[in-house]
């Protein structure tokens, strides 16, 4: 087995327990079915993690990561505030379509953080942290296009979290892709209607 700088074996084991995860629920993903889809021995498991708390921080931040990457390469100005936003909203949507296991699984790693005693902090940790890439988008979009918001930056960005939870759950359950284009074009129009262009 090749030798790898820690960061990029903890990426791996990320990545692995992720996919494990997605398929066998968190409750049944144990350190060494993660060490066994990543092609690793336990022992590297236990040098690069020191708990499965940490290890579970690392999921959620690397989920969240996968998404937010996008929807910030898409979330360029466009013609009108509308379509940029639009962009935006529509380059996530892909990825939840695209990754439905992925994104369910960060509703099961919620609800097992506040169940499972001493792990109740890495659900607030997750939410604390949607907070934050909307912050930082929305940072990157007033600074790009000028914008001036009608309500602060941490309100809006809490909302545009608990927005898109709701409706990503909501679409995991109901399905329908066709709904879904009058959905994010309402979402869109109200969320543009909170911004004030200069």
């Amino acid at each position: 087995m090749a030798r790898l700088p820690s960061a990029e074996r903890r990426r791996q084991l990320t990545e692995a327990a992720i996919r494990a995860m997605a398929r066998d629920g968190v409750p049944r993903t144990t350190t060494r079915s993660i060490a066994a889809e990543a092609d690793v021995s336990l022992s590297v498991f236990h040098y690069c993690f020191d708990s499965k708390q940490e290890l579970i921080e690392s999921v959620i931040t690397t989920i969240t990561d996968h998404y937010a990457g996008v929807v910030k390469e898409a979330l360029r100005p466009r013609t009108t505030l509308e379509d940029t936003v639009r962009a935006g909203f529509q380059a996530y949507w892909d990825h939840v379509r695209a990754h439905p296991d992925e994104h369910m699984l960060t509703y099961e790693l919620t609800q097992y953080a506040l169940r499972q005693p001493g792990f109740e902090h890495l659900a607030r940790h997750q939410y604390e942290l949607y907070a934050a890439v909307y912050t930082d988008l929305i940072d990157q979009l007033s600074a790009t296009m000028g914008l001036r918001l009608r309500v602060p930056v941490p309100v809006l960005a809490r909302y545009l979290a608990a927005m898109t939870d709701g409706l990503t759950l909501n679409y995991l359950v109901l399905g329908d892709d066709a709904a879904w284009t009058g959905i994010l074009d309402t979402v869109t129009a109200h969320v543009a209607s909170l911004v004030r262009e200069p």
